[in-house]
């Protein structure tokens, strides 16, 4: 699937943000009673902003998966979106939908050609966030799947900055 010129300038102008929101959304520390609290907090941002619709949950430091939650109405093949989007942010360690319009915008649809990595584990569409500690890096991936990938990209972000205005 080729990409239109217009489709490719959007997503292009999307990019700064995008970096930007992941110099911003970062913790200055990350145990597993606060991945308990925000996966409740993205459950609930979900079920709010689309009530009608289930999602998965997943938020995982370090390879050790601390949250995880299937709402209603996901199946197995939302557990396979949470596992190809965390593989794309912790091998590349920025967000999935950063890495999906950065290849928008040269016209790609798929990380294959790019990244040499094979769809069946990798995706490159919105959800997953890296769990990045200031000083540090990337330590691992916050993700969701159940909604439009822009949807799911939104909620995540959401999530983490209310969460760490609420821890300030």
């Amino acid at each position: 699937m080729s990409l239109s010129l217009h489709e490719q300038e959007a997503a292009a102008k999307l990019l700064p943000d995008l970096l930007a929101e992941e110099e911003r959304l970062q913790f200055t520390r990350f145990s597993n009673d606060d991945a308990l609290a925000l996966g409740c907090k993205l459950i609930a941002l979900a079920k709010q902003r689309v009530p009608a619709k289930g999602v998965t949950v997943a938020i995982s430091r370090n390879g050790q998966l601390l949250f995880h939650h299937a709402m209603d109405g996901t199946t197995v093949d939302n557990e396979n979106w949470i596992r190809r989007k965390t593989n794309t942010v912790n091998r590349l360690q920025h967000s999935s939908y950063y890495i999906g319009r950065l290849l928008a915008s040269k016209g790609e649809t798929t990380m294959e050609k790019n990244y040499m990595v094979s769809t069946a584990d990798y995706a490159c569409h919105g959800g997953a966030f890296p769990l990045l500690i200031r000083g540090v890096g990337c330590v691992g991936a916050i993700v969701l799947s159940g909604l439009r990938q822009d949807l799911d990209h939104e909620v995540v972000t959401q999530g983490i900055r209310e969460y760490l205005v609420e821890q300030n």
